[in-house]
Formats: C-alpha cells, structure tokens, sequence
C-alpha cells in the first residue's frame, strides 16, 4: 500500500495520506474511549507523544506534543498505519450483533413447528391467529407478513408456527428461522403487552381466582402435563370445571391447537392421568378449541 507523507504549517501535526478513500465523514481521537472501535487509533495513542488524531477523507493527520520531532518517528509511524490498513481496511469495527442462535424442530402436528431461540423472547404466552391480533406484538405482525405464516404462538424462548398449507416446511423452515435469527440480533421490539393471551370469546377467559378442585388440576397439568407439552410447541390450560358432570374443560395452544394427536393425547392421557390423581372428582377432560 501507498502512503504519502506530507507536512503541514503546524509543525506538531503530520498527514499519512492515501491513494483512495479511507472513511465516511471525520474522526477526531484523542484518548482510548473515542479509540475503542478503531484498532488504528489505539496502536496509534500508544505512542504517549501523539495527543490527537484526526481520520478522514483520504488521510490520518496527528498531532503531537514538542517531546520528539517527527523526523526521528515519522517512518516507523508510516509503516504502523500501513499494517493496520492492511489488516482492517474498514478503519471501523462496528460493534457486533447481540449473539443469537435458533434452530428448528418439527412438532406432533404437521402444520406447526417449533423455533427455539437462545434467549427469553416473552414472559407468559402470546398467541396469534391472525394479523389484527398482532397489532400490539411486533415479532408476530413482522412473521405475519410472509404468505406462508398463518398463525404464531409465543412463549418463554420458542416460536411455534402454524404454516400455510400451500407451503412445505422444506421451502419455508430454513427462510423462517433466517428472518427469525436476524430480527433478534436488531434487537427489535417483541412484544407491548405485558399478560397471558386467550381468545376474548373462551368462558371465564378473566376470572383470576380457582376453586379447590381447580387449583388441583391445574397443579397437576403444570407438574405432570405442561413440560411434555411446551417440549412439542404448544400450551394447555385449564379454563373452568364443571362441577355437576365432573368435566375439566381446556384450552390448546401453539402445536397442540388443531393437531389429531393432542385431542387423542387430552382423551386418553390427561383425562386417565385426572382421574388417577384425583378419584371420583374428575371424570371427563374436554378441548373447547380441540
């Protein structure tokens, strides 16, 4: 590489010029802070007699303090900027993206898969069954603008989403959890809303408080039932007892919502599983969206 020393009316300040363009706009440096994403800048200010820096256009002026004459440093100084040009012609290292990894696994239902990520996306769930649902969750309203995305269910660190069924998932997968992977490392805003998503129209959908037998079966659901179940993409909840027929009514989430296997599962898992632990008070398990 070409480097032009030139001398300037100032006698402390010295210009290393180049044969092209080394940075957009100026850079005027004069301690480590200011220093921290240019590596030229730093091996420069190692040189305690060099008190600025200034980097634009097509050349690196510095200034010094009357300690030397350029004449005795000035060579070795050329050949330090040359090494550093060589080494990152860029002159600026832009600080790297927060570090994010997803991978994909499939689910019991064909529809659905699962996108995990490194990192806590939201705290509870969100579910989206179509775009104006989305308007207050941007991570959804973003995935929702591809043709193939039909429904988005979202909890703790994964991504469940039902795919349109024109799509196979060996087209769409690998796109998706691009388009995933890059939205994260923007650091672009998930979610505004702060609480557990149901559908307005489920009973009881907002009552806070449980009877007894409710808080029975719900702690079995989340001991017994609810790990397996978020390992597949999806949620189940209690949403009320009936306590005249004896019948848990549930709602399904995220992979489990519309998939055969989960209402065979809730019918001869669940409901066995309820009147097992809980003899003569449970007798019937019911998906109201199954």
């Amino acid at each position: 590489m070409e480097l032009k020393i030139e001398n300037t009316p100032n006698k402390d300040i010295i210009k290393f010029v180049a044969p092209h363009t080394l940075v957009e706009g100026s850079f005027e440096i004069s301690n480590f802070d200011e220093a921290k994403n240019i590596p030229l800048a730093q091996e420069l200010l190692k040189f305690s007699f060099i008190t600025k820096i200034l980097i634009t256009a097509n050349f690196i002026a510095l200034q010094k303090n009357e300690s030397i004459d350029w004449e005795l440093v000035k060579n070795e100084i050329k050949e330090i900027i040359i090494d550093e040009l060589l080494a990152n012609p860029s002159i600026i290292i832009k600080p790297q993206k927060n570090p994010i990894t997803v991978y994909a696994e499939s689910t019991p239902n064909q529809e659905v898969m699962k996108f995990v990520t490194s990192r806590i996306l939201v705290e509870g769930i969100i579910e989206i069954k179509d775009v104006h649902e989305a308007k207050d969750v941007p991570l959804a309203l973003y995935l929702l603008s591809f043709p193939y995305v039909k429904e988005i269910f979202i909890c703790d660190n994964f991504i469940s989403i039902t795919k349109n069924k024109d799509f196979d998932w060996q087209e769409i997968a690998m796109e998706i959890r691009t388009n995933i992977s890059e939205y994260l490392k923007d650091n672009k805003d998930i979610s505004y809303l702060n609480e557990l998503i149901v559908k307005e129209s489920i009973e009881n959908s907002d009552r806070k408080e449980y009877t007894p037998i409710e808080e029975k079966i719900k702690k079995i659901l989340d001991e017994y039932v609810l790990p397996a179940v978020s390992g597949d993409g999806g949620n189940i909840d209690l949403v009320s007892f009936d306590e005249t027929t004896k019948t848990a009514k549930m709602i399904l989430q995220g992979a489990c919502s519309g998939c055969p296997s989960s209402v065979i599962t809730l019918k001869n898992g669940i409901e066995n599983l309820l009147k097992q632990m809980l003899p003569n008070e449970v007798e019937n398990v019911e998906a109201i969206n199954g």
